[in-house]
């Protein structure tokens, strides 16, 4: 039976490496404007992607979440730790019809099936709030790291895009982006804690699952950081590889954005290659059981086997 190796090896004893991407940026054949500077960026932005309308329906959406009892305790609100303001709502999209028909309205999808090259479904959503005066930060990442690692993503075949509610503006916690990163995959150190998710939704210095400092600091001398802002209404979409990051909001102005992952149906997600228990699914969907999905997951036992012990690397 022939072995497979795992080129995104994370979560390591030893000192952690800068790899080299071994799958492509774009997986489809489009050769437009947008998908060109999303291959050469890791990202693409573009205005208007929501009417005014939709603009305010979603705002007024959040408000009532964020006011409504009957989910005061739900496990997908995740409040800012020690207090009571919302970080983020998970499972937007399954939460109000409203914003998945802003979602919908976005294009979004289309971009991700074009840059994905196959059908899609929403892997993930949820909504980032920051508060004027309390907003956290979100520390330097890629989300394809904690995907891999903690939910068992194949591939970095998987696309973001960040939908502005509110002006994003440079001082009130704007997405920031490090250019040129998705094509590198940062390792990174320590064991997967259990359960770690509960602490990595709310922490503002996560313990593992991000970059060391001295990586980081490398990266950004390399690729330089882009501060992408914009008004309400606009949208950002970004490869599921690159490292990012949004500072803390001490501005009276609030920040509020839609954040909708979208997975190509081709790549499966499986057992966590760090070996810990999976997420719950308002963290890492499963695409439909169709296509090739469906024939990639009979190779799960031959990936099983490399993945123990992955840890003692």
């Amino acid at each position: 039976m022939t072995t497979m190796t795992d080129p995104y090896t994370s979560r390591v004893s030893a000192i952690p490496q800068v790899l080299e991407r071994p799958h492509p940026v774009v997986w489809g054949t489009s050769t437009t404007p947008d998908v060109a500077v999303f291959a050469e960026r890791g990202y693409l932005q573009q205005d208007h992607a929501l009417s005014t309308e939709s603009v305010e329906n979603c705002l007024a959406e959040i408000d009532r979440l964020q006011n409504d009892p009957k989910v005061r305790g739900d496990a997908r609100i995740v409040r800012e730790e020690g207090t009571s303001a919302v970080r983020s709502i998970f499972d937007i999209v399954e939460f109000s019809d409203i914003v998945r028909n802003a979602v919908a309205e976005s294009g979004a999808e289309d971009i991700a099936r074009e840059i994905l090259g196959s059908e899609v479904y929403i892997y993930q959503s949820r909504l980032n709030y920051k508060p004027g005066f309390h907003g956290g930060a979100f520390y330097w990442h890629s989300d394809f790291e904690t995907w891999h690692a903690e939910d068992g993503m194949r591939h970095p075949r998987a696309v973001s895009a960040s939908i502005a509610l509110t002006r994003n503006e440079t001082y009130n916690g704007p997405l920031m982006i490090m250019p040129g990163t998705h094509r590198s995959f940062v390792q990174c150190a320590g064991a997967t804690p259990e359960d770690y998710y509960r602490e990595s939704l709310v922490t503002t210095a996560p313990r593992v699952g991000a970059p060391a400092e001295n990586i980081i600091a490398d990266m950004a001398e390399t690729h330089g950081i882009d501060v992408l802002t914009g008004a309400a209404g606009s949208m950002t979409v970004f490869d599921c590889n690159a490292l990012h990051a949004s500072g803390g909001n001490i501005s009276p102005l609030p920040r509020a954005n839609i954040f909708v992952v979208f997975n190509s149906v081709d790549n499966p997600i499986d057992r966590p290659f760090s070996g810990s228990v999976p997420r719950p699914s308002f963290l890492a969907k499963h695409p439909p059981a169709t296509g090739k999905a469906a024939v990639e997951t009979s190779t799960a036992a031959e990936i099983g086997a490399t993945r123990q012990g992955r840890n003692r690397r």
